[in-house]
């Protein structure tokens, strides 16, 4: 008897843990192309970014800062990545992308879409007081041939706009609940928030999502602070590189980490990368 009830357990415990779906999602400030970093120029790291990317097999990766020939170069070295996104000067390839890498071979987009951080999301714009054209990028994503959903979120906030980027927060909050409206997946939503955890931008946005740093059930791996500036010996400069997740109730955020990897004594980007492993 005993036999049969330990063997029923086992199976009871296999079923459950099998029903369950890890995620590795990644935020990534890869540092657009400009030759005045001189020995950080992309030309001399882009490798190393590639390199980072790949070893660290995040499903989802946040991409920020991201210009079209970084996007083409980064799908060449990454063989399982496709993208969503678009550039946020034209709506197509000019300017910066806000794009998510995603790891085809075991997701596909259902839905897709990009809206720009202003008055008018809808169309190319810049909004507020920010300095230049800013843009959130979203996709629902369906793991392989099962019923299992995902929403994912990403975007770069203005980095000198203070009214843009209380506004971006309200914005994507809005835009988030209309889009996930009567559809009850677990919502992820990363960035480049150019805001630290006391700024209103974060505030506002602790009120209806929660920061997957300080929901990990195990001690966050690295520092808070992810902008280093490209500065290795000096310390790095707040924290305003965030995962977020919705309120699932079957959401549990396993680990998180701020990968301070280097090479050379040099970093792959200014921004340090997250990653946080979720469990649904």
């Amino acid at each position: 008897m005993k036999k049969i009830v330990f063997a029923f357990t086992a199976l009871i415990f296999t079923l459950i843990t099998a029903a369950q779906t890890e995620v590795k999602v990644m935020s990534f400030n890869i540092r657009l192309d400009v030759k005045s970093d001189g020995e950080n120029w992309w030309e001399n790291r882009k490798d190393k970014v590639a390199g980072l990317m790949k070893y660290y097999g995040a499903d989802f990766i946040g991409g920020q800062e991201v210009q079209h020939h970084q996007l083409v170069y980064l799908k060449e070295q990454l063989s399982s990545y496709d993208h969503i996104g678009v550039g946020r000067d034209d709506g197509k390839e000019k300017g910066e992308y806000s794009c998510i890498f995603y790891n085809k071979e075991k997701f596909v987009p259902v839905k897709q879409g990009t809206f720009w951080l202003s008055q008018t999301p809808d169309t190319v714009s810049m909004g507020w007081d920010a300095v230049c054209n800013r843009v959130c990028t979203w996709g629902l994503f369906r793991l392989g041939k099962t019923k299992k959903m995902i929403w994912v979120f990403n975007t770069h906030f203005d980095h000198v706009g203070k009214l843009a980027r209380t506004e971006s927060a309200k914005l994507i909050l809005a835009k988030m609940k209309a889009l996930t409206a009567g559809k009850n997946y677990p919502v992820v939503f990363m960035g480049d928030l150019n805001s630290k955890p006391a700024d209103e931008p974060v505030s506002i946005l602790n009120t209806e999502l929660n920061n997957a740093r300080t929901k990990s059930a195990e001690t966050p791996y690295g520092p808070a602070d992810t902008w280093n500036g490209f500065k290795f010996s000096q310390q790095p400069e707040g924290c305003i590189d965030y995962i977020f997740t919705n309120r699932y109730e079957k959401l549990t955020v396993r680990k998180f980490a701020t990968i301070t990897d280097s090479y050379d004594m040099k970093y792959p980007s200014d921004h340090f990368p997250v990653m946080a492993h979720l469990e649904f």
